[in-house]
């Protein structure tokens, strides 16, 4: 039997402490980098302070997405972690033991079966796409697909090598940290649940956008070449945002919430007018929820899932559309039906 599957529940670890774009800018002597907050729509960003990592975000926010769950942790059958950081005790970059196994046993999934995958900020619609494969299959029931990103350590490298406007590091300036995690189950109901989820890599950007560990310093570093990623992202997602809505049956109308990775407002904006152009419709709303959090990586998508949860500003039965762009160039689209885990968050939680 091939089984439905649907997200059944959305668990968030936003760290405490705040860097305003206001803080940032007053370290550079650069005059083109006094508008960057007003490009990119970002007033602030959360970021760890001493004690928070990625490994304490992730745990975190698996504990928080069990607290709106009817599973308990020792009925996940699987755990995968997606995160591109992978900080523990600080700026260490923890390989082994893997931070699945790790999350495991910090929440208590005695069953879990676990791994970690990396995918760049398309990591956790990637944990999707793989749980809903084995789900389909009959293979598990339950999925928790989790990540911690400590991002922000990208943004103090860049502080001390960003001389003009012009930087390949000014993106780093975008980020902020954040855990997210959810839960995938299996369903038996056909008008609920994921519709399609899919991923296309154009490895011939995949010099746009790269990332490494500092050799001399804690921490890593990222260039980009800015324009020419939103470029690239922008003009090759529509055909396959297209073909997305084609196999769903739906057309961009249908979709109530267009969900895409939370870049800078700009780029979105620009984003959606180049859709209008190309389809000649748009989605009821285009979520943007980076002003007080920033780019948080992997975690993006399901940030904003759970603040308009919170918010009830989400109907059962909404159309949602989750497009995420990564440094690869990797181009994901997650559509699916919203369904009754809307009545489990918000005022009453």
């Amino acid at each position: 039997m091939d089984w439905k599957c649907q997200i059944e529940s959305i668990g968030v670890k936003i760290p405490g402490k705040r860097l305003t774009t206001s803080e940032l800018m007053g370290k550079f002597k650069i005059p083109c980098i006094k508008k960057f907050g007003l490009l990119t729509g970002i007033s602030e960003r959360k970021i760890c302070s001493t004690g928070e990592d990625s490994f304490s975000l992730a745990t975190e926010a698996a504990k928080n997405c069990l607290s709106h769950s009817k599973y308990r942790a020792d009925e996940l059958d699987m755990i995968i972690n997606c995160s591109i950081t992978k900080y523990k005790d600080g700026l260490s970059h923890l390989y082994e033991p893997s931070f699945s196994a790790l999350i495991r046993k910090n929440i208590g999934a005695s069953k879990a079966i676990t791994f970690d995958i990396s995918n760049a900020c398309a990591g956790m619609l990637t944990g999707v796409y793989i749980a809903e494969k084995f789900i389909r299959q009959g293979i598990i029931k339950t999925c928790m697909i989790v990540s911690g990103e400590y991002i922000s350590n990208l943004c103090d490298h860049a502080i001390n090598n960003i001389t003009t406007s012009f930087s390949s590091e000014i993106s780093s300036l975008t980020l902020g940290d954040c855990g997210a995690a959810a839960i995938i189950e299996r369903t038996a109901d056909e008008k609920k649940g994921l519709i399609i989820s899919g991923f296309t890599t154009l490895s011939k950007y995949s010099d746009l956008c790269t990332g490494r560990q500092n050799r001399n310093t804690p921490g890593g570093k990222m260039k980009t070449k800015a324009k020419k990623i939103h470029q690239a992202a922008i003009s090759e997602s529509a055909p396959i945002v297209q073909e997305a809505l084609k196999k769903c049956r739906l057309s961009l109308n249908d979709i109530k919430w267009l969900i895409p990775h939370q870049t800078s407002r700009s780029s979105i904006i620009s984003g959606a007018n180049h859709y209008l152009n190309c389809f000649g419709e748009k989605p009821g709303q285009i979520v943007i929820t980076l002003k007080e959090t920033g780019n948080t990586a992997s975690t993006t998508h399901f940030l904003a899932l759970y603040r308009y949860l919170n918010e009830r500003r989400f109907s059962e039965d909404d159309n949602v559309m989750l497009l995420c762009f990564a440094s690869g160039l990797i181009i994901g689209v997650v559509i699916f039906k919203m369904n009754e885990m809307v009545y489990r968050y918000g005022s009453t939680n």
